[in-house]
């Protein structure tokens, strides 16, 4: 036990070393990652109290989630300042977002039915809990309506809060159309303290590699290297995902609905997907998205300033929709829980309701996959078996984000006799200059 608690404080100074050489976040996850698994192996059970750290860090994750969850949405519904945006874009754009966000998720059960992923894996907990009695559909739509929110927090039930946050978002909104003076202090208290909320979900994101670290040195101490293996098949299942989605949905999108050469479009926005793929940040890719939308895909301002920026914020298909799916089913399959149709239909309208929810900022994806998983009723410590690939994860998830985004921004401004096809078809490809400052 001394023996890999030392071995463990001396791996740790390396990590804080690597960081302060400028090593990027995701290869300090995996360096983390690969690091666990051998002293877990290694040492094996004498390694498992090496195992608080990954527990200090789950623990922090979920105390994020529920002013996280509240802030984000509310902050991004009363990003619709303008009146008649929110009557006619506002509606026209949500509804877009939510509806690949359904999609997504789709996809994502599907895939992950298809690859069964988890299945064959243990995670052994002390305290298994009782059967699950699965309510009828009709309590379930029920439930999602909160009789008391602050009660409904305490007891974790995140879908009556999130419900909560939406209608509050709403009536911010209305009431800053009839009365805005009064409103506006409640606007930037939200503002503000969503700032807060989102440092405080950096700083927390900072000590990831030392929480996989952890965690996966435990896992490894208790099952040893062969249970890590299926965790490619999570990777492989998520990439799928992803570019069917991709191709399916945003491809049926340009080709049937904007009826754009869907190739052509791709060559434009892939400035884009390569920042997106390499930062794994929305709010990051933003300057680059609006740059691209208005000088390549040829999106007037008025609608890639709108659609863009809300995207950032609401449109994340692959962190709150197709990622969340995947992961409920693999800790389903881990911890021998049958899931039902009422289970799924949960998990499509949670994950949803999250995909609008999750911050544009790396690794907060996992924060939204524990909402679901909570609204499931699935162990939020099964999250921990995928956490030391999130690096390799997210940017996938993320280059599928902001080609949410400007998709989104094509086909509304399509509608909205915005958007100058001739000049898309007949301007050669532009240049656009990937200035790393404007990141």
């Amino acid at each position: 036990m001394v023996t890999s608690l030392a071995v463990s404080a001396v791996l740790i100074l390396f990590l804080v070393w690597l960081k302060r050489k400028k090593v990027s976040f995701g290869i300090r996850v995996l360096v983390a990652m690969l690091l666990g698994v051998a002293v877990g192996a290694l040492f094996g059970k004498d390694a498992e109290i090496v195992g608080f750290l990954g527990d200090a860090f789950i623990h922090l994750i979920k105390m994020l989630v529920l002013p996280l969850v509240v802030t984000a949405i509310i902050a991004s519904i009363t990003t619709i300042k303008d009146p008649a945006q929110l009557r006619k874009l506002g509606v026209k754009t949500i509804g877009l977002f939510l509806a690949t966000a359904v999609i997504a998720s789709v996809i994502g059960i599907l895939v992950g039915n298809a690859f069964d992923v988890g299945a064959g894996m243990d995670f052994n907990v002390k305290d298994p809990g009782e059967a699950r009695e699965i309510p009828p559909v009709s309590q379930v739509f029920l439930d999602m309506i909160p009789d008391n929110p602050i009660a409904n927090a305490a007891e974790g039930k995140i879908l009556p809060v999130i419900f909560f946050a939406m209608l509050i978002g709403i009536a911010i909104t209305i009431e800053s159309r009839r009365n805005p003076d009064s409103v506006e202090p409640v606007k930037r208290l939200i503002e503000s303290f969503s700032r807060v909320i989102f440092r405080v979900t950096k700083m927390v994101l900072k000590l990831t590699p030392y929480g996989v670290y952890g965690l996966l040195t435990q896992v490894a101490a208790i099952h040893g290297l062969s249970t890590l293996l299926p965790l490619m098949e999570v990777v492989v299942a998520v990439y799928l995902a992803c570019l069917i989605h991709l191709v399916v949905t945003y491809g049926g999108l340009v080709t049937f609905v904007a009826k754009v050469n869907p190739i052509r479009f791709l060559k434009k926005i892939w400035p884009v997907m390569v920042v997106a793929f390499s930062t794994r940040s929305s709010y990051g890719t933003l300057p680059v998205t609006l740059k691209t939308l208005t000088g390549r895909v040829k999106v007037s301002e008025k609608i890639s300033s709108f659609v863009a920026p809300l995207g950032a914020t609401m449109n994340m298909d692959a962190c709150g929709g197709l990622y969340p799916a995947i992961v409920a089913i693999f800790v389903a399959n881990v911890f021998h829980m049958d899931l039902g149709l009422t289970d799924y239909l949960i998990l499509v309208t949670t994950a949803t309701l999250a995909s609008i929810g999750t911050a544009g900022v790396p690794g907060t994806a996992s924060i939204m996959t524990t909402v679901v998983l909570t609204s499931m009723g699935l162990p939020v410590e099964g999250l921990a078996m995928v956490l030391g690939i999130d690096a390799i994860l997210d940017m996938a998830r993320t280059a599928v984000n902001v080609t949410g985004d400007t998709v989104a921004s094509l086909v509304i401004a399509n509608s909205e006799d915005e958007f100058d096809r001739d000049a898309f078809n007949n301007d050669p490809e532009d240049d656009l200059e990937l200035n790393s400052a404007a990141i």
